[in-house]
């Protein structure tokens, strides 16, 4: 589990295609030291176990299901990619909770600039849309972010100065693909709500039943 604040940015130091996914090596803005082997971090909002330290890098292992859902598949060397470990019971949740599982990738359709913030419009698939909702949370590219406001499938997010600096959203452009992971207690509602709604039973109805 995750917050969605991202620790730094780390760099893209190989990713190796092989026939059952890929390896992708890592350089983190962290001491390796901090690094155990089995343990979680997410890349760019991707979920991934760490399988070997280097002495100044990081593997882990990239399966065919990740490349298929995710944008990993589309780095280069160089590239930055955003990195977070694991929460620990007892730390401050300051973002929201983030499981690292992308939903969907979404594609960045405007980027507008307004003194030192800039606005972020982001075209979502119908899987990740379906949750979206003004003032709610999402996760971009593992980045804990609240939608400003929700178009159809296009919703806008307000990015600013420190989030530019320390994420790869500052790098975002339209035509861009990003990660995107809709929020979990949202999730948890629909379904909770489906087998009443598939009955017939408005919202109002179990309202008044006190379901919520």
């Amino acid at each position: 589990m995750f917050t969605g604040l991202v620790e730094g940015l780390g760099r893209v130091r190989e990713l190796r295609r092989e026939s059952t996914g890929a390896l992708l090596v890592l350089s983190p803005p962290f001491p390796l030291e901090e690094l155990a082997v089995g343990e979680s971090v997410a890349i760019n909002g991707a979920c991934l176990t760490v399988t070997r330290i280097r002495p100044e890098a990081f593997e882990v292992m990239v399966s065919p299901e990740t490349l298929s859902r995710t944008t990993l598949g589309e780095l280069r060397r160089g590239d930055p990619v955003n990195l977070e470990r694991a929460l620990r019971f007892g730390d401050r949740l300051g973002g929201h909770l983030v499981t690292g599982h992308v939903d969907g990738v979404g594609r960045v359709v405007e980027r507008r600039e307004t003194g030192e913030f800039f606005f972020l419009c982001i075209e979502a698939p119908e899987e990740v849309a379906r949750y979206l909702v003004e003032k709610g949370s999402v996760a971009v590219d593992g980045v804990s972010l609240t939608v400003n406001r929700v178009q159809g499938r296009v919703f806008e997010l307000a990015i600013i100065p420190h989030t530019a600096r320390l994420t790869t959203l500052g790098l975002r452009r339209p035509g861009d693909r990003v990660n995107l992971e809709a929020d979990l207690l949202a999730k948890y509602v629909e379904k909770f709500l489906h087998p009443y709604r598939e009955r017939g039973l408005s919202l109002q109805f179990l309202q008044e039943k006190g379901f919520f």
